[in-house]
């Protein structure tokens, strides 16, 4: 038995079996590694086909723009707050009961227009007795005066004693400042009378009332009886840098008119025009910035005091510049440049100079003239000499192009950037626009 168990016979087959399957791992591991190197080359060469920035690709669907020459202006952009030129809280000058509320809140108010009413008995009782007192004191006074000539006729025949004379002369003087103040003392009851109606002191909006009818009011009344708020015209308050205060005060010395508009909050929408008035007799040393006051009609009521608006300043005006849309202003390597459509259906890398920007529109100092083609749209994966079929931006923008996009298959062909829903009939729509303008075939 222990011979059969040492035979090699029976013992070697054991390692055989495990030794076997080594071929088959090798195997397996050689065809991945196969693959994955397929894989990976032809994704190599895929690359720069879908890159589109080959000689070889298919033109790509581009939007341009003819330079002009046009007028474009200097402007400067500020934060500002509307302010009312007057703002009036309406108090009382006397105290007493408010017995009449002569307005609705929120109306329009004139100057001179009744406002309210206090209770006017107690005030035409003090006018009665200081006017009864005036006429007391004058008959007094003309009784003195009367006398006063008597004793100078007496003095002068020595027929009265020169005391006399002069009493009666002090007496007559009293008797004048008495009048006086008498007078003062009707005059200051008309007043305090005239008082008991309230008055507008300007044009304006009426607020929200303070007060009810029937209070008693006092001229210490912190809140008042009513604001009223000049609306028309109104003035802003905005800020620039000490370094723009030069050329606003030139402009200013000039004579020139400055016009300000005022935009809402996003910037977007234009709510008043105006004219810059004056700026302020000094800068703020702990911002660097200079306030400066500019005066809107407001007819419309479109401002608001304590509103916040955007102001755009125009300082100059450019005339005759070449201008160009911001949207074909491109930057990288080459600096400012655009992409310059040429004759043949190309594009070349045109570097530019500019000069102000004005909204969507900026100034070209140089690299343009009047009459080049640049592109405003689709410039995302232009190069230097890429082919280009023209389209135009209403083609861009159409709901029915886009709905063809799916169906035409066309994104293959004109890589721009744009969704696939839009680049088909960018092919489509832009091959036929070139043929209409210049009779070439894309």
């Amino acid at each position: 038995m222990d011979q059969q168990i040492k035979d090699p016979s029976i013992v070697a087959p054991g390692p055989v079996r495990r030794a076997s399957r080594w071929p088959g791992i090798l195997t397996g591991l050689l065809v991945l590694a196969v693959l994955a190197g397929i894989v990976w080359w032809t994704r190599q060469q895929a690359a720069p086909q879908q890159a589109g920035g080959g000689r070889n690709a298919g033109p790509m669907s581009i939007v341009p723009e003819t330079i002009g020459k046009g007028d474009i202006g200097v402007s400067l952009n500020a934060l500002g707050t509307v302010t009312s030129l007057a703002t009036v809280t309406i108090r009382s000058q006397i105290s007493g009961y408010l017995m009449k509320i002569d307005f609705k809140e929120g109306d329009e108010v004139k100057k001179g227009d009744l406002i309210a009413e206090i209770d006017s008995r107690p005030y035409e009782a003090t006018l009665a007795q200081a006017k009864g007192n005036l006429a007391r004191d004058e008959a007094q006074l003309k009784g003195a005066q009367v006398d006063l000539t008597r004793y100078q006729n007496l003095a002068t025949q020595n027929a009265v004693p020169h005391q006399t004379l002069d009493t009666q002369v002090a007496l007559v003087a009293q008797y004048q400042g008495t009048v006086e103040a008498d007078r003062a003392a009707v005059k200051s009851a008309e007043v305090n009378l005239a008082y008991c109606h309230i008055v507008s002191p300007i044009n304006g909006r009426v607020g929200l009332r303070q007060v009810d009818l029937g209070n008693y009011v006092t001229p210490g009344d912190t809140n008042g009886l009513v604001v009223i708020t000049q609306l028309e015209p109104i003035s802003v308050l905005f800020t620039l840098p000490e370094d723009n205060l030069q050329a606003v005060k030139k402009r200013l010395k000039e004579g020139a008119v400055l016009p300000t508009a005022a935009y809402d909050r996003s910037g977007a929408t234009k709510l008043a025009d105006g004219s810059l008035q004056t700026f302020d007799s000094q800068i703020d040393p702990t911002t660097g910035t200079i306030k400066l006051r500019a005066q809107f009609e407001n007819q419309d009521r479109s401002l608001y005091p304590n509103q916040f608006v955007n102001i755009r300043l125009l300082l100059d005006t450019h005339k005759d510049a070449t201008t160009m849309s911001t949207a074909g202003i491109q930057r990288g390597v080459p600096g400012t440049f655009v992409y310059l459509v040429n004759a043949d259906s190309t594009v070349s890398v045109r570097p530019v100079k500019l000069g102000v920007t004005d909204g969507d529109r900026v100034e070209v100092l140089s690299g343009l003239v009047p009459g080049d083609r640049v592109v405003i749209d689709g410039a995302d994966k232009l190069r230097e000499g890429a082919k280009v079929v023209v389209r135009s931006a209403a083609d861009t923008a159409s709901p029915a192009g886009a709905a063809k996009g799916p169906a035409s298959g066309g994104d293959k062909a004109g890589g721009t950037g744009d969704s696939k829903a839009g680049a088909a009939p960018d092919k489509a729509g832009g091959g036929k626009h070139k043929r209409s303008e210049d009779g070439q075939t894309k």
